[in-house]
């Protein structure tokens, strides 16, 4: 049931005539289908916070028994009170989603506290450990344990229009168990399964779209067949003032065999490109052998015809690109060039110079054509040597007149194209002296692409034993970002569906090959994969324990694998096998010079924020908005400030003096935080701060985000 369908039920148990009169209104509405795409906005998502201890005011569900295996009932509950009973605590319970049913006692243990997404949630992050190779100076890589939807709520804090590119695999709905819908998983025959699809994927791309840069970045999707035309659309609709294209990325060449069907091989990606944002040259065009960037270099220039090809260039259509070239008749060179003619002049009304005849852009068939360039430029390419006559048979009537294009010149005047010598005719020698990138192909055939050998095999060198489904090829992730990205040394990346960590893998080759100093930002869950949650429930466990927990794709998968690709050793201390095949070869037992640290999301109360209570876990947000780097304040100061790394905190803003001089002397400092609850006194400590630091007030700035961050 959409929401809207929820509030007409509600509507007639209180007022029958209502309820009538509003579902004929809305079946009315509904009939009138604008251009576009349409969808149910089903009623928010609720996702369960197993580790969350239960609070009065909670919403919770009621879990089933220890060692069933039963559906677990999704009903929603409000927690009235807590109290001791004995040797256990118990809540009174009152129902939020049905008119008849009962209050109730249940255990807290047999309760698990549950958000909706229309809910203001007050975000805090708790490290569960961190790997560190890359120095005090270079960016922390970040791994967040939480539901992607309220993790993209708790950055619009830290990183709103900061992101230079967000990548993203999400579930392609394929009606197996590969995602869930307010905890019940998806099947293939659920009437809504699009609508649900696209319900769970716009609130996201919302989210999502105000941390992008407006000025320059990117959105890269990854999709199946399954659901690519309606994200198409989708993305249309959010994003309407981007580029969009679409990429089809062939993954598995021996292909899926399907009875009476085409064999599948490809999967397709989307780019958004929002502002100034433009796809990079590479080292290939991604679908062939036929050009390679590194290749080019001291090779010779390409000379091309200039006489234009295309269809509609015919005399007329441009006046001034209408000229005779004069050519010698004893050396074969160009004299020189004439002047346009209008087409009132027939141009056999055109004299040459003695000892020349007269070339015109005649096409094959003997039609007027067009030179490409005017004759002003052709003079002065004449004289540079940028244009040359070539294959001269004056008898037949035939010359082949090239030259240089725009960028070739170009690149000469500032070097990147190195003059070697001149022909007899002045024209110019040249090879090329840099790598000229390539533009890349719309169809990615790229070996390296490959599912199974570039993600599947990576995966199980750097966490032997541990399964994971599908995992992308770490060389196609490197390769969507690196067209955009190659040019950003600095830039911040996103995936918020980041399953087994391949997006900061690929983050850190880049850095890798030209010393970048990137950072990425990975989101997960902790679900435990649907084959092994029955056998753990048969066992008497449920989600919150240890013993389940530790099977979660966080802790099982993604957490191990980012710490293997940076310290080059297995969960178990062991040296990594094998090299990196793709652009660089090196051993994978090398690790990365890269730090990482890992955190789980919590869901703190503005109360205990604004008394400091909650300090600890709103402290990794603090670090995170000023760029995750250096030292964090984990502490509340006891001199009432501290100066790190790349921000500093001003808690007791009596003893500002000596934060000032701190602050002056801290040539990094990107960010300044200041405790006050007086928007005068924040003013006026602003003003002893040197102009290139943000300063943030504590923690009106923080609670006000979340507080007008809670629409659906």
């Amino acid at each position: 049931m959409s929401r809207l369908t929820d509030l007409i039920a509600q509507a007639r148990n209180k007022d029958a005539q209502l309820g009538v009169d509003l579902e004929r209104e809305f079946r009315v509405l509904s009939s009138r289908l604008p251009f576009g795409l349409n969808f149910e906005r089903h009623r928010p998502e609720a996702v369960e916070l197993p580790q969350r201890p239960v609070r009065k005011g909670d919403k919770v569900r009621v879990l089933p028994e220890r060692g069933s295996t039963a559906r677990g009932d999704l009903r929603l509950w409000q927690v009235t009170s807590v109290a001791k009973i004995g040797q256990k605590k118990v809540a009174d319970l009152e129902p939020l989603d049905g008119p008849d049913r009962q209050s109730c006692k249940v255990p807290l243990e047999d309760l698990i506290v549950v958000a909706e997404f229309r809910d203001t949630i007050y975000p805090g992050l708790v490290s569960t450990g961190r790997v560190a190779r890359g120095g005090v100076d270079k960016p922390c890589h970040t791994v967040i344990n939480g539901e992607n939807y309220h993790v993209l709520k708790a950055l619009t804090w830290t990183h709103r229009g900061k992101v230079d590119a967000i990548y993203i695999d999400p579930p392609y709905n394929t009606g197996a168990k590969d995602w869930k819908y307010n905890n019940d998983y998806v099947e293939g025959d659920d009437l809504y399964r699009h609508s649900k699809w696209l319900a769970m994927m716009e609130r996201r791309l919302l989210v999502a779209k105000e941390l992008l840069n407006p000025a320059d970045s990117v959105l890269i999707v990854s999709i199946d067949e399954k659901e690519y035309l309606r994200l198409g659309l989708l993305l249309e609709q959010i994003f309407p003032e981007a580029a969009i294209e679409m990429v089809t990325s062939v993954i598995s060449a021996k292909g899926v065999a399907r009875f009476g069907q085409f064999s599948r091989v490809e999967e397709f990606i989307y780019f958004v490109r929002i502002g100034d944002s433009v796809v990079q040259l590479g080292e290939h065009n991604m679908l062939d052998d036929s050009r390679s960037a590194s290749a080019q270099i001291g090779r010779a220039v390409d000379w091309l015809g200039l006489r234009r090809r295309e269809p509609t260039a015919r005399r007329g259509a441009r006046p001034n690109q209408f000229y005779p070239i004069f050519v010698s008749s004893d050396s074969g060179h160009i004299h020189s060039i004439g002047k346009a003619i209008t087409d009132e002049v027939d141009r056999a009304e055109v004299v040459a110079p003695k000892g020349t005849f007269a070339v015109w852009p005649l096409r094959p068939n003997g039609d007027e054509g067009l030179w490409g360039i005017t004759p002003e430029t052709a003079t002065r390419y004449l004289q540079d040597g940028f244009i040359r006559a070539r294959n001269v048979k004056p008898e037949l009537g035939r010359v082949a007149i090239h030259y240089l294009p725009s960028g070739t010149v170009d690149a000469i005047k500032d070097g990147r194209i190195e003059i070697t010598g001149r022909d007899a005719d002045n024209a110019v020698q040249a090879v090329y002296r840099d790598r000229k990138g390539v533009i890349p192909k719309r169809v990615w055939n790229v070996p390296a692409h490959n599912a199974e050998n570039g993600g599947s095999l990576v995966l199980s060198k750097l966490i032997p034993g541990r399964r994971f489904p599908f995992p992308k090829s770490l060389f196609a992730v490197e390769d969507a970002l690196r067209f955009f990205v190659a040019l950003k040394p600095a830039a911040v990346v996103l995936d918020f569906f980041s399953g087994s960590g391949t997006a900061a893998h690929a983050v850190m080759r880049l850095n890798r090959q030209d010393g970048g100093r990137r950072q990425c930002i990975c989101v997960t869950n902790n679900e435990v994969a649907a084959d092994e949650q029955r056998a753990l429930r048969e066992k008497g466990l449920r989600p919150g324990d240890p013993e389940w927990e530790q099977w979660g794709i966080c802790d099982y998968i993604t957490k191990p694998r980012v710490a293997a690709a940076i310290t080059g050793k297995t969960p178990e201390g062991q040296p990594i096998s094998g090299d990196y095949k793709f652009t660089d070869e090196f051993p994978m037992a090398e690790g990365f010079e890269e730090s990482a640290e890992f955190f789980t999301l919590t869901y703190e109360t503005p109360v205990s924020v604004s008394h400091h209570a909650a300090f600890t876990r709103i402290a990794p947000l603090l670090w995170l908005r000023a760029g995750s780097r250096g030292q964090r304040i984990d502490r509340l100061p006891a001199a009432g400030w501290a100066v790190v790394d790349s921000y500093g905190l001003l808690v007791d803003v009596d003893n500002a003096a000596p934060f000032y001089e701190a602050v002056a002397t801290a040539s990094d400092l990107r960010v300044v935080y200041i405790v006050t609850d007086d928007e005068r006194r924040f003013q006026a400590i602003t003003r002893h701060l040197p102009a290139r630091m943000e300063p943030v007030r504590l923690y009106e700035s923080y609670l006000t985000n979340f507080g007008f961050a809670n629409g659906e």
